[in-house]
Order: C-alpha cells, then sequence, then structure tokens
C-alpha cells in the first residue's frame, strides 16, 4: 500500500461546496466541459467569489483532484481493514463503482477522465491525475500479493502487471459504460476481471 499523501488544506463550506459543483462537472464533461459561469449558476456565488477560493480553473480542478485521490486511498484503506479475503476485496471495489456508476453517484471516476485528458490539462492537475493512478496500482498490486500468498487469487503475471491489467479493465470498463449509455457493462466486464483472478 503506497503512503498517504499529504492532506489538501482546509476548505471553507462555500469551497467545498465548489469542489463538489466541479467534481459533478467533471463527471459529466471533463476539464473542458465547464466554467467558472456554470459553477456560479449552480452554486448561487458570484464568479468573482469562486475566483477568491481558487484563482484560477486549475487550482479549482486541482483541489477537486487532490481530495478525490483522498477520499479514494481512505476508501482502499478501509476495504483493507474491512474485507480479510482479498479476492473478497476487489469484488468489492468493483461493486462499489458498480452501484456508484448505476445510480450516477457518480457516474465514473474523474480521473478516469481526465488521464484521457492528459496531454491537454494543465501539469499540476495532471500530477494529481497520475498520483491517483499509482496510488491505485500499488494498493492492486499489494492486494494481488496478498492473495497469491494466501491462495485465494490465482496469478499469471507479478503482481504490477495484474494490477495494471486489473485496473485497466475497470476504467475501460467505466468508458464503456458511458459510450454503450449501459450501466450493467461496468459491472459485467468488472466481474469478468475479478473472476479470473480467483483461484480455483
Amino acid at each position: 500500500m503506497s503512503s498517504v499523501t499529504p492532506s489538501p488544506p482546509s476548505y471553507s463550506p462555500k469551497a467545498l461546496e465548489i469542489i463538489r459543483c466541479a467534481n459533478q462537472l467533471l463527471a459529466a464533461g471533463g476539464y473542458n466541459g465547464f466554467s467558472y459561469a456554470d459553477i456560479a449558476e449552480r452554486v448561487q456565488v458570484r464568479k468573482a467569489s469562486i475566483h477568491h477560493h481558487f484563482p484560477a480553473k486549475a487550482d479549482l480542478v486541482k483541489a477537486t483532484v487532490a481530495l478525490h485521490r483522498e477520499a479514494t486511498l481512505r476508501g482502499l484503506q478501509s476495504l483493507q481493514q474491512s474485507v480479510p479475503d482479498p479476492h473478497a476485496r476487489l469484488v468489492a471495489y468493483g461493486s462499489y463503482w458498480a452501484d456508484c456508476i448505476r445510480a450516477s453517484n457518480p457516474p465514473i471516476c474523474i480521473c478516469a477522465l481526465l488521464a484521457a485528458e492528459l496531454p491537454a490539462i494543465p501539469a499540476e492537475v495532471a500530477d494529481e491525475v497520475m498520483g491517483h493512478f499509482a496510488d491505485l496500482q500499488a494498493w492492486l498490486a499489494a492486494t494481488l500479493e496478498e492473495g497469491a500468498a494466501q491462495g485465494a487469487i490465482r496469478l499469471t503475471e507479478t503482481p504490477a502487471a495484474e494490477a495494471a491489467m486489473f485496473m485497466a479493465s475497470i476504467h475501460g470498463a467505466m468508458l464503456s459504460a458511458r459510450a454503450l449509455g449501459d450501466a450493467s457493462v461496468f459491472w459485467g466486464i468488472a466481474r469478468l476481471a475479478t473472476d479470473r483472478l480467483k483461484a480455483a
């Protein structure tokens, strides 16, 4: 498991409301899919107020991704503690996202969308996105290694390679579900990704 990233700064209730709104808009349309005018309308604040909290859009999106990254790490650590069986832990991870996508809350991981935009987004945002995937891959590799040692998981490649493959399957499944307009597509792919790892 990778080390936890430094906690982002504390935000006021209004700043957190702006971040939550940005998170929703990112999930809906990516980095270029919204403006401060969209947030001002939804949150009922002036654009100048948003600029007071986050001078530039890159500052806002970086803060949004940093909080997403921190929340993900907390969720992964919680799974680590609450689900002893490593394979069941992977299933629980996939099930979490299946429920989110089915309820559109959120409809997709914002880092999955932003990763597709990496060449075009600000470097400080890209760094947070890449950090998210590094954190997730490290957690997956540790879980797979633990499962293989217990005989609960069957690996055909190294834990790191299998983690990369599983992560690509999960995030690719999110994009496929969105492209086809069918939330059930996600779980169909995620289930196959976890089933292939289960020891006989």
